[in-house]
C-alpha cells in the first residue's frame, strides 16, 4: 500500500505538467470572440482588435486586396479604417462551427465624421482559430449601402 500513495502522487505531478489541451471551437467561443470584436469596434481600438488574432493571422477583407499578414499589419488597418468612423452598432450571429472554423453573418452601421453619411455594411465571415481561441484567418465577404 505504502508504493500506491507514491505511484498516485508521481501520476499525478506528471499529468499536471502536461500542457493543457487545446479548447475546441464551438458556438459559444465563437459568440464570445465576436463580442469582443464587437467592443474593439465600437471603442475604436486597434490594440483589442488586434488581440484577437494570432502573431501571424491572415485578415482578408476585400477579395480585390492584399491579404493582410500578422497582427501588426491587422492592428494597422483597424487604426486607419475606422479613423472617420463614429457611432458603430455592429452585431453577429453564428452560422456555423465546424472544427476550429466557424463562419459567422454580421452587420455594421455608422456614420462618417467626414461627412456625416450613414454606412451600413453586411457581409459573412469565415475565421479560423488556433487552440488558445485566437482568430489565425480571417476572410469576409460584405456589401455596403450608404446614404
Amino acid at each position: 500500500m505504502k508504493l500506491v500513495n507514491p505511484l498516485l502522487i508521481a501520476a499525478g505531478l506528471m499529468l499536471s505538467s502536461l500542457p493543457a489541451q487545446a479548447k475546441a471551437l464551438d458556438t459559444a467561443a465563437l459568440e464570445a470572440w465576436l463580442k469582443k470584436y464587437e467592443a474593439a469596434w465600437e471603442t475604436f481600438d486597434a490594440a483589442a482588435a488586434g488581440s484577437l488574432f494570432t502573431d501571424q493571422a491572415t485578415y482578408h477583407d476585400n477579395v480585390w486586396k492584399p491579404v493582410m499578414q500578422g497582427r501588426a499589419a491587422i492592428e494597422q488597418y483597424w487604426r486607419t479604417e475606422t479613423a472617420d468612423q463614429r457611432d458603430v452598432d455592429f452585431q453577429s450571429q453564428v452560422i456555423s462551427v465546424s472544427g476550429n472554423t466557424g463562419v459567422a453573418h454580421w452587420s455594421a452601421k455608422f456614420k462618417l465624421k467626414s461627412n456625416g453619411a450613414t454606412i451600413e455594411l453586411d457581409g459573412v465571415f469565415v475565421l479560423e482559430f488556433d487552440g488558445s481561441g485566437r482568430c489565425k484567418a480571417l476572410r469576409e465577404w460584405w456589401f455596403v449601402r450608404s446614404s
